[in-house]
């Protein structure tokens, strides 16, 4: 009798259609879809992040940076009577990082190529002051300085101090001789600071991380100073932890004022040097002093004591936040800058040209904090 159950209904029929099916799909599966998106790239490494936050903020202190556009002035000038006066002032923001170099300079100036003096004078106890005292005592000087003001009680105190030559001079205005002075001055001071590496001088390398969200690229002028910056590299977007598309990261010294102060201080009470507590108002005044070589190194100072009127404070302003012992790394982004010292994590931003007050601005305070919050807030994990 035929078989009553069409084709589509039989056992066998769907198994063959079944296999023909599956026949198929490697066919389909091969045909070209949308390329999957790459992962993201993993940050090559990763940073504690700093802890920013109006209550954790501990002191806001504010400087006047000796600024002059021409920039520092080493120079010689006859007092009379048998005085020889050496000016070392006007660094800007680079007066700590310049001082043994500067220093080196001037006592050059000083003693020239004459037999070292019995005695001479240092007018002023900041970074500068007490670098040029030491070196004269390296040459077997004996040195009085004289200071209306001795660490911690000075402008050198509350500076950053990273080494690193910033808003040192005007380029528009600076000499070609000033520039290979600058450079010889940074040479020589950044050799003196290395061997003053570690906790005495509370002297430490840090890694520097300049961000920003255009790539850096090249200077049509090489920076002649580059090799004084250790494992300079470049971070692509997406591989660093900071949120800006493009990082670098070098090396760098960075410098505790209120430990390197004191122990330089010590090292020159300990040679022997002497303090004097005294104000001048006019250089007619130095030849009261019984040292015939004197140094100037008064740093904003200079000004009234020279009527050097070339020279403008470069307000600074840093608002300091609780010690984060963890945090070992700088950061420079948009104007903003957060360094790391074992007294407080130090957040700055602020250059006022020409403002002598001293008195905090409460809405750069303000604005730098707002700003360090939301870059570390961004800050990859």
């Amino acid at each position: 009798m035929p078989d009553s159950r069409s084709p589509q209904s039989s056992p066998l029929s769907r198994r063959a259609f079944l296999g023909a099916s599956a026949a198929a799909l490697p066919a389909c599966a091969a045909r070209p879809g949308p390329p999957a998106p790459p992962p993201a790239p993993e940050p090559a490494f990763r940073l504690p992040k700093v802890r920013v936050s109006p209550d954790r903020v501990i002191r806001t202190v504010v400087g006047l940076r000796p600024y002059r556009p021409a920039g520092f002035r080493v120079e010689r000038e006859d007092l009379g009577g048998g005085r020889l006066l050496v000016h070392n002032y006007g660094h800007g923001g680079g007066g700590v990082t310049l001082s043994w170099g500067s220093a080196s300079l001037a006592v050059e100036e000083l003693l020239g190529d004459e037999p070292p003096p019995a005695r001479a004078a240092v007018i002023g106890c900041g970074a500068v002051g007490l670098a040029t005292a030491r070196l004269l005592q390296r040459r077997g000087v004996a040195v009085t300085i004289y200071a209306r003001d001795l660490p911690p009680n000075t402008t050198s105190n509350v500076a950053c101090a990273q080494w690193s030559p910033f808003s040192v001079s005007d380029a528009r205005v600076a000499t070609d001789e000033f520039q290979l002075r600058f450079q010889r001055a940074a040479r020589i001071a950044y050799r003196i600071f290395q061997d003053m590496v570690g906790t005495r001088y509370g002297v430490r390398w840090l890694p520097n991380y300049p961000v920003s969200d255009a790539p850096f690229g090249g200077s049509a002028t090489p920076d002649p100073l580059a090799d004084l910056y250790p494992e300079s590299r470049e971070f692509a977007p997406g591989t660093h932890p900071f949120p800006a598309r493009y990082a670098r990261e070098y090396q760098s010294m960075m410098i505790e004022p209120p430990v390197y102060l004191q122990a330089v201080l010590d090292d020159f009470l300990l040679a022997g040097g002497s303090l004097r507590i005294r104000a001048f108002g006019a250089l007619d005044e130095l030849t009261t002093l019984p040292e015939r070589r004197i140094v100037n190194c008064t740093g904003m100072g200079a000004r009234a004591l020279t009527g050097d009127d070339g020279m403008v404070p470069l307000k600074g302003q840093l608002t300091v936040l609780l010690p984060q012992p963890e945090i070992r790394y700088i950061t420079l982004a948009g104007g903003l800058y957060m360094m790391p010292r074992a007294d407080g994590i130090l957040l700055g931003g602020t250059r006022e040209r020409d403002v002598w007050s001293l008195q905090p601005n409460r809405e750069a305070e303000e604005r730098i904090l707002a700003g360090h919050a939301e870059f570390f807030g961004r800050m990859a994990d």
